[in-house]
């Protein structure tokens, strides 16, 4: 038997912007976890100010949620299509009242005065960044590309731990930029370099966010690409989402 879908409360304040209007305002959105990687959320369909919303005439079916319901967002004369979903009779009985928002259709998320991306930020998971006197040496296709005795390794809830290290322990003559930005919930906007090579090895926040500022300015390597030795022993390539 499917287990029922993972929702809860949140008390933090969450607004909603589009069309440089501010379209939701509440203190009383739900986290869902659709997925099992992160939450998304569920707002209040009486906390929509401003905006319109326009059946679409789709609909979608989750064996969790039940037949979903599929609007266009529209606010002075600013249309996001296709970018909110609604469940009025959900099995689920807290999310009939609700709808869901397409993140990446909305000009911008806050959780209380502070902006969010990509996604909500997960209770569950925690970001801890330690420094170290541990060795780190990372090798591309047997070539040594960095190597340092001050790494800072940063420790996020399902992932393996990554090391950042110092610039001047990468060897920059190896790495070259690339036009690949991503942005973290947790840490921010990051920027990327090809290795040896090989594109978008390589990733650094150069303006983490507040709880990230101890990895400002470092290089961190794909554990999933690149051979890793921590005080000389080899570290297993993990799988993850991004091997």
């Amino acid at each position: 038997m499917k287990s029922r879908l993972k929702v809860e409360p949140t008390a933090k304040r969450v607004r909603t912007y589009l069309g440089g209007r501010k379209i939701v305002d509440t203190t009383r959105a739900l986290l869902v976890w659709e997925s099992p990687h992160y939450p998304t959320y569920y707002l209040p369909l009486a906390d929509l100010e401003r905006a319109e919303l326009k059946p679409t005439g789709a609909t979608t079916h989750s064996p969790s949620r039940g037949e979903g319901v599929v609007h266009t967002v529209v606010v002075d004369g600013k249309e996001a299509a296709g970018a909110a979903l609604t469940h009025p009779d959900s099995p689920i009985e807290e999310l009939r009242e609700y709808v869901r928002l397409e993140w990446s259709a909305m000009d911008a998320w806050f959780e209380e005065d502070e902006e969010v991306y990509v996604h909500p930020r997960d209770p569950y998971t925690r970001v801890d960044i330690l420094p170290s006197s541990r060795r780190v040496r990372v090798e591309v296709d047997g070539v040594t590309v960095a190597d340092s005795t001050r790494p800072v390794i940063l420790f996020e809830t399902g992932l393996p731990p990554r090391y950042y290290l110092p610039k001047t322990d990468v060897r920059f003559d190896l790495l070259e930029p690339t036009d690949t930005a991503t942005q973290c919930p947790y840490k921010g906007t990051a920027e990327y370099w090809t290795v040896n090579g090989r594109r978008d090895l390589a990733w650094s926040y150069r303006t983490p966010l507040p709880e990230s500022q101890r990895i400002g300015g470092l290089i961190a390597f794909y554990n999933e690409k690149v051979d890793i030795y921590v005080d000389e022993q080899p570290q297993d390539r993990p799988r993850t989402p991004f091997s």
